[in-house]
């Protein structure tokens, strides 16, 4: 069983910051990939970024270079840097954690509004 605990999302003018935060605790294979999606409404879920437990880091067309994903392995905790919001940021914010072993399986957390006001 794993558990993943969210934190940082609020409202922000445009341009602004906003720094999330995801914890993982349980059972937790040390290679794994964490990262974060989102969902506006009426839209699907789509990817932000993620990062292996190696540190390699795949970010979204629409957030590349404006958003940081890293992770700090001791703590099982994935960290996104937003810099430059933009309201077409605005969306729920889900934090996943994907291993491969023992088997593929996902976990996600249970979201985080981020809203960007105009």
């Amino acid at each position: 069983q794993v558990q993943l605990v969210e934190s940082g999302g609020g409202l922000v003018h445009t341009g602004g910051s906003l720094r999330l935060s995801c914890a993982a605790s349980g059972s937790i294979f040390k290679i794994n990939t964490m990262g974060w999606y989102r969902q506006a409404p009426g839209k699907q879920r789509e990817l932000v970024a993620a990062i292996t437990s190696g540190g390699s880091t795949n970010y979204g067309d629409s957030v590349k270079g404006r958003f940081t994903i890293s992770r700090d392995n001791a703590k099982n905790t994935v960290y996104l840097q937003m810099n430059s919001l933009k309201p077409e940021d605005t969306a729920v914010y889900y934090c996943n954690l994907h291993r491969t072993l023992p088997i593929p399986y996902d976990y996600w957390g249970q979201g985080t509004q981020v809203t960007v006001s105009s």
